[in-house]
Formats: C-alpha cells, structure tokens, sequence
C-alpha cells in the first residue's frame, strides 16, 4: 500500500505535466515559471535548513568513535576513525562525503537455523548507492552545457567520457542507465527485504521513483521521443540569463521532464534527501574527540548559577544524609549541650 501510494503520486504528476503542456499558457508555467520557483524553494529551503541546524548548540562532545583515541605515546590512534585534530575531523567528513566510508564498513545481520545470528559484509549497497550518487552528480554536470554559452571547460571532456559508447549517430551516455540501475536496485531492496519493507514509509518509496521516472523521461527524451534540442538549449540559456522564450517544437516529454525536476527540486529540502547537507553539519562526523585534552563548557549553563564541590553539597545536607544511612565523607560533629538544646528548639520549631 505505501510502494502504491507513492507510485500513484508519481503518476499523477506525470499526468499533470502531459495535461498542462497541452493547455494555453501551460508550456510557459511548466518550462518558465516553475522553473524559477523551484530554484527558489530549493535555496531558500535548502539554506534554511542548514542555518537552523548551525544554529543548534552543541554543547557534548558527541563523536562517532570507531577507533583507538589519542592516548599513551606508545598507542597508536586511529586519526580518521577517533580523530583528536580539526585536520583529522575534516579528512572523516571528506571520507564520509567522498566515498561514503560509514556505509562500506556496514554490516548486515541475518538469522540461521539454530537460532544463530550472523553478521556479514553489506558491500552491494555501499556500491550502489556510491554509483547513484556519482551517476546523478555526473548528469547534472553534464547538463550545464544545456545552460551556459560558451560551454564550461570541463563539461566537454566530462562529456566525451561518460558517452564514450556511440552506437550509430547517437551517443549513448553511461550515467544515465547507471541511475536507473542504482535506483531500481535501491527501491527493489526495500520490498525484497521484509525488516526494510516494514520500517518504509511512502515518504521512502517517493524520491526513488521520482527520480527514476526523472532519468527514464531524459533517456525517453534522447533515445526514443523527438525534441528540439537547440530550441530545449536556446530556453536553458534563456533562463540563466532571465530572456527565456519557449518554442513551439520542443517536445512534451520535455516538459514531462522539467516538471519532474521542479517537483525534486521543491521537495528536496523538506524531505529526508536533506542529508546531502546535513551530513556537513552532523556532531558525529565533524568534531573532533578531544575531550581528555580540552575541556568543554555547557554554553546552557545558567551564568547566575554557581558550581560547587560535594564538600559544600554534603556540609548543607549532612544530617538529612545520616537520616537516610547514607555515606558522608565527614560525620557531625559533637556539638555542646547548649548548643545541642537550642538546635533542638530550633528544629523544633521548624
């Protein structure tokens, strides 16, 4: 029910944007409008997201320790796994940003006849999901030769690479059915696996197939639908440089396509795909596990409120701690019996 839900919801805006191309004015919405609106959403999302979680105190040292800390001279650290430095916190981040390093080092568990649990290499996923994320950021760097003129100089070669596999007059571009591959492996393991398929919500299911059905649109639109490609080029740049001007033959795939990529663009900073910011700003990665060399302050700690030791802790509550039978450090003292027949009094009037 929650995989149909979310594909229904992908039909329909699939439906949306075939409906809207063939209205009067509705190519101008889907190819103009929308366009900047969602670049707008997604900014202004995306920076207040990360904002509002800088702005979050941090007051523990709250660090992922997956190796040896900084201790004796005669250990060895980990400076990666248990980094003591900020150069060590940043190669972490790097690691984790660039290569994904949590998610190699994952494992999976699985229950045998017995019972036995056992613990085994997760390998597939971190491979997938390293080639989904670098198939992605290699098609939206492919894409900007569509929305600058001249070309940037990286975008060529990035391009010659990646469509190296020419079968007859068109080009055939690697990263676009690497995606497809990495999604549909994503989404099919979520309903293959029963313990995944139980915690997966729609909000789960949603962005795989959106973006499927974004990258299945694109390789529809070069391989199968005819579109104008210099009209699909004349509005990107039209859009960079704010003169956008919509032909009449570019095609309705494409604009199938565009609205696909606002919907992703709107969604994005509300959603759990935040964590390709987030993962900057997580405690766990960036800070480093210095906490036997430098002491930290609670920046909530009341000013007004002064920290005292236990000796004056225990000299106000010593006698309710001996009514208790609890330890004290020092027992009461004997006290006169002037002293102790006007303590009495007074407690007795308390």
């Amino acid at each position: 029910m929650r995989v149909l839900q979310a594909f229904i919801a992908v039909v329909a805006l699939i439906l949306v944007a075939l409906v809207l191309a063939q209205v009067p004015g509705g190519q101008v919405l889907l190819g103009i409008v929308l366009p900047y609106l969602a670049i707008i959403v997604f900014l202004g999302g995306f920076i207040y997201r990360v904002v509002s979680w800088a702005k979050s105190p941090v007051p523990f040292r709250i660090t992922t320790t997956c190796g040896q800390a900084n201790s004796l001279p005669f250990i060895r650290q980990n400076k990666l796994d248990c980094p003591s430095t900020k150069a060590g916190a940043v190669g972490r981040v790097l690691l984790e940003v660039l290569l994904f390093r949590s998610l190699f080092r994952n494992t999976q568990a699985s229950v045998h006849d017995g019972p036995k649990l056992a613990y085994g290499s997760s390998k597939w996923l971190w491979l997938f999901a390293l080639l989904f994320h670098y198939s992605l950021l290699v098609i939206i760097l492919r894409h900007m030769r569509l929305f600058t003129d001249p070309i940037v100089g990286f975008v060529l070669p990035l391009k010659f690479i990646d469509g190296f596999l020419e079968i007859g007059a068109t080009t055939i571009y690697l990263s676009g059915f690497i995606l497809l591959a990495a999604v549909s492996f994503l989404f099919l393991r979520r309903l293959v696996k029963p313990y995944l398929r139980y915690i997966s919500l729609p909000a789960d299911y949603f962005p795989l197939l959106l973006l499927f059905a974004i990258g299945l649109s694109g390789i529809l639109m070069r391989h199968v639908f005819r579109v104008d490609v210099v009209a699909i080029k004349e509005l990107s740049v039209g859009l960079t440089t704010f003169t956008p001007a919509i032909s009449d033959e570019i095609g309705v795939v494409f604009f199938v396509h565009i609205f696909l990529v606002c919907v992703l663009l709107v969604y994005f900073p509300f959603s759990k795909l935040m964590h390709a910011g987030g993962v900057f700003m997580s405690p766990t990665r960036n800070m480093a596990n210095n906490s036997r060399m430098v002491r930290h302050k609670n920046p909530w700690n009341d000013p007004k409120i002064k920290p005292r030791s236990y000796a004056a802790y225990e000299d106000e509550f010593r006698e309710v701690m001996i009514g208790a039978d609890l330890p004290v450090d020092q027992e009461l003292a004997v006290a006169e019996p002037e002293e102790a027949a006007q303590a009495s009094t007074e407690q007795a009037k308390t």
